[in-house]
């Protein structure tokens, strides 16, 4: 066993194009391990939605190898597998979440202690983020010259194909059940495995579908919540059930083989798959982001902190219709439209006036996708306080998102049933029929007066600042 090593996985749940597997593959037999740390991550261990989606992948993924589930504290777990097994190297793919760096430098300091050969490989990003610096030598912090930096640096390599593999006898691990990755009474996630098929052969098929059903319509149909024209791989890519070097290879070459027909969809797509980058390059300049406003001049916006409000906005019972779809479609399925996930966030912080942790911290809890960089990019980008973030007098209004991003209706009416008999024409403002359909809520406030409340709450801000 002395030329056998641990490969650690983490958000890499896949065995083609992972680089720490080959790694460790080509040096010998590998003892390929997951431990569920609940400990480093602190208040940002896993939410309920994310553990849920991680027992379906782990599940999938130890059906194909011989993965040792161990929990607890990682460095301490990785010491004990290290000692026990006698493997020689340890094998892990870089994360870049706040607690990953210290985290990673202890497990390198505990191999050096051991005698132990430690590799930390890339693979989550496209770019890591020393790579990608401006004319100035520093970070980027707005979105379209990084962009434009990453494509001035090509296209990546091909992706690694699946290693030939053999395995070390390894110590034993705990079983996936006891873990209690589930929900059971209730079982809120009931409706999930009708939307999603978690693991690397779920991934393969969700990029495949993507590309021959929705890219030639992506560039004009991703805002549409009524239509089937986004990728679904987010949760996919979060888990690392498939590389962002996968999904960008196979998007050139489903763009090459159609001679220019899916280009301007393939050329959005690729954007979107950027600011994913973008956002782990501002995670990895202010680790901070999760928690506090990249604009330090928002620590003092008077924001309101009501526990009765958020209630309303988490449960989709604000009486908005184009808001409570996305939430009741968020709650159904783990998983919330782009465009619409705008909107709501829009009329929490900026109707409501609710702070955007507090929405960021129900979609880590609520998303499969929970992803730690884009989350809290996304949720700044709205609240108008992070880097190259829309004006926080960017308020949208959520009946005309509603009839412009949903004109007949057909997204609200599939997640408000109370609404099914009303036509596209009042949908989004039901509350102005003559007959207001009961089973539903009245609006909880005036959008106008709130737009106001709003921009007053700005001008406030700026006035404490002087």
């Amino acid at each position: 066993m002395s030329n056998s090593s641990l490969v650690w996985f983490r958000q890499d749940l896949r065995q083609a194009d992972n680089a720490a597997l080959a790694a460790a593959a080509a040096k010998g037999p590998v003892i390929p391990v997951y431990i569920l740390d609940n400990e480093t991550p602190g208040e940002w261990r896993w939410g309920g939605a994310s553990r849920w989606w991680l027992h379906h992948s782990l599940q999938k993924f130890a059906a194909k190898i011989p993965l040792v589930l161990k929990r607890g504290r990682s460095e301490i777990v990785l010491e004990k597998l290290l000692r026990d097994s006698g493997a020689k190297a340890l094998h892990f793919t870089r994360d870049y979440a706040p607690w990953s760096a210290a985290l990673e430098q202890r497990v390198k300091a505990l191999c050096d202690r051991l005698g132990v050969a430690c590799h930390r490989h890339g693979g989550f990003l496209l770019h890591e983020p020393e790579t990608i610096r401006n004319g100035m030598g520093e970070v980027y912090k707005v979105y379209t010259p990084f962009s434009r930096a990453c494509f001035a640096k090509g296209d990546p390599p091909p992706a690694r194909p699946v290693p030939q593999l053999s395995f070390a006898v390894a110590p034993s691990g705990d079983d996936l059940a006891a873990w209690n990755l589930t929900p059971q009474k209730p079982d809120w996630a009931a409706g999930f495995l009708e939307n999603w098929q978690p693991g690397e052969a779920g991934a393969q098929q969700a990029l495949v579908k993507f590309l021959d059903d929705a890219l030639a319509h992506y560039a004009e149909g991703r805002d549409r919540p009524d239509k089937n024209f986004t990728s679904r791989l987010s949760p996919h890519l979060h888990w690392g059930e498939i590389s962002p070097r996968q999904v960008w290879t196979a998007t050139r070459q489903a763009m090459a083989a159609a001679h220019g027909r899916l280009d301007a969809g393939g050329e959005k797509f690729l954007k979107e798959v950027l600011w994913r980058e973008f956002s782990y390059h501002l995670l990895h300049l202010f680790p901070q982001l999760p928690d506090q406003p990249f604009k330090a001049e928002f620590a003092d916006f008077p924001w309101i902190e009501d526990r009765a409000v958020l209630k309303t906005w988490q449960k989709g019972q604000t009486g908005f219709p184009i808001v409570d779809a996305g939430m009741r479609e968020l709650w159904a399925t783990g998983i919330m439209h782009n465009r619409v996930r705008m909107i709501v966030a829009s009329f929490l912080v900026k109707d409501l006036l609710i702070p955007w942790q507090r929405g960021a911290r129900w979609f880590w809890d609520t998303l499969v996708d929970a992803d730690i960089a884009s989350n809290s990019a996304s949720w700044q980008w709205v609240a108008g306080c992070g880097a190259d973030a829309a004006p926080y007098y960017r308020i949208f209004n959520p009946v005309l998102q509603g009839q412009k991003f949903d004109p007949d209706g057909d997204y609200v009416r599939r997640w408000i049933p109370e609404l099914s008999d009303v036509p596209a024409v009042s949908i989004h403002a039901p509350w102005e029929m003559s007959n207001t359909p009961r089973a539903y809520p009245k609006p909880m406030l005036d959008h106008g007066a709130a737009r106001t409340r709003a921009l007053q709450a700005l001008k406030d801000m700026k006035r404490n600042l002087e």
